[in-house]
């Protein structure tokens, strides 16, 4: 588990270098012009689209350690790709294999993390995982802000040849862990190479649909507006200054990192339902903050200390989801579909990554009073489907604490299998 943690964050590390700066560089540093630098993003998130819903079953039939050293290899290739791009053909090619590389890589860690804890032990493990990608994120930001020169080309190259040697470390870490090996897994290998799985079983499964339906509307309301809609609004409504931005998101960063640990007690002696739809109560304040922020009537200084807090509220949403929602996954996955339940959440979460900016974006520049209208709906609808959620769940999904004695499975719950009887 301590090499799975490491190369997550490492890998988090090495993005941290370039995605605050790919549209700089493609724009501007390769003076290709703001359409091509678009089309790459776009190509960047389709190429995700693309990939996962395949990932998942090649993760159950395979393993995660083969599918993971693939994708840090395209991943790799294509960070190299894009530092030497200089054409549009080349930078939109390292675009899609960055793109499609980076995608697979969350799912595959996430049933890595699964085949190595128990159900009691899951929380922790992912809230770890979160903590330390954020915290890799950040530091590699940090220091990429320092190396980057939009005068000189070649400190991009470095940019992502240092991405592209963590995706190469991250692959030799992985590949020294012996997971058939390990006592935590028996019992909770895939049974069956993954067969009689599928997206037919998935859609037939109740709880996972609605979880999926809830992530949406999660990854919509909170991720899908950082660096679109709630950035257009605050500097169109709010007024703020673009390098506030730049302290929104440290606030929201330092927050996570400090609040991470200590939110965890408290939510691991919670339903996770429960914490859920108070993160939608969470986000509902932060939105109401943010609508001051841009239509109320105090100081530019009361305008940036509110739009701030916005961004540090939604942080500590993000601490108390983390150990939330991927252990829940993971907990309504069937053995054999494991890879092919956090595939399709990672794609839900894409998906939602895809749409956020499209709707907020245009939204946040023209529409404020509708834009804070809107995703105050969005986050209290978030609670209202956790609320549902926590009815299809059994008690020992919703709070694995009530278990007694952790069992070494990975799940045991049945795709169609009503809550009653459970």
């Amino acid at each position: 588990m301590r090499r799975i943690q490491a190369g997550s964050a490492l890998s988090a590390f090495g993005l941290g270098f370039t995605v605050p700066y790919l549209y700089v560089y493609v724009a501007q540093v390769r003076d290709l012009g703001a359409a091509t630098a678009g089309i790459v993003l776009a190509v960047f998130a389709m190429a995700a689209l693309v990939v996962l819903p395949f990932s998942g079953r090649s993760i159950d039939r395979r393993g995660p350690v083969p599918v993971l050293l693939t994708a840090s290899v395209v991943a790799a290739v294509g960070a190299v790709g894009m530092g030497l791009a200089s054409s549009v053909p080349a930078a939109v090619g390292a675009a899609a294999l960055l793109g499609a590389g980076t995608a697979v890589l969350q799912p595959a860690l996430a049933t890595m993390i699964v085949w190595c804890s128990s159900p009691a032990g899951r929380t922790r493990a992912f809230a770890m995982q979160f903590f330390l990608q954020n915290l890799g994120l950040g530091i590699g930001g940090l220091i990429g802000g320092l190396l980057v020169d939009t005068s000189r080309p070649g400190s991009f190259i470095l940019l992502f040849s240092i991405e592209a040697a963590m995706f190469l470390v991250l692959a030799a870490i992985v590949g020294t862990v012996r997971m058939a090996g390990s006592p935590a897994l028996q019992g909770a290998r895939p049974s069956g190479g993954g067969k009689g799985g599928g997206v037919r079983t998935l859609l037939g499964h109740k709880a996972m649909v609605q979880l999926c339906v809830l992530g949406f509307v999660l990854f919509f309301a909170c991720y899908g507006q950082f660096e679109s809609g709630l950035a257009a609004y605050g500097t169109e409504a709010a007024g703020i200054q673009p390098s506030t931005l730049g302290i929104a998101l440290a606030a929201n960063t330092a927050v996570i990192v400090v609040a991470q640990f200590l939110v965890l007690r408290f939510v691991e002696r919670r339903r996770r339902t429960r914490v859920i739809a108070a993160v939608g109560l969470i986000w509902t304040v932060a939105w109401l903050i943010a609508g001051y922020a841009g239509l109320g009537h105090g100081s530019q200084a009361m305008a940036t200390a509110a739009f701030v807090s916005t961004y540090a509220l939604f942080g500590l949403g993000e601490a108390m989801l983390s150990p939330t929602v991927a252990p829940l996954v993971a907990d309504l996955a069937p053995e054999s579909m494991v890879g092919q339940y956090n595939s399709a959440f990672a794609l839900v979460k894409q998906l939602a990554l895809a749409v956020g900016p499209a709707v907020g974006g245009p939204m946040g520049a023209a529409l404020h009073g509708p834009y804070i209208v809107t995703f105050v709906l969005f986050s209290l609808g978030i609670t209202v489907l956790a609320v549902r959620l926590g009815r299809q769940l059994s008690p020992e999904q919703d709070q694995p604490s009530l278990v007694a004695k952790p069992s070494k499975v990975v799940a045991r719950h049945e795709p169609l299998r009503e809550t009653a009887s459970a």
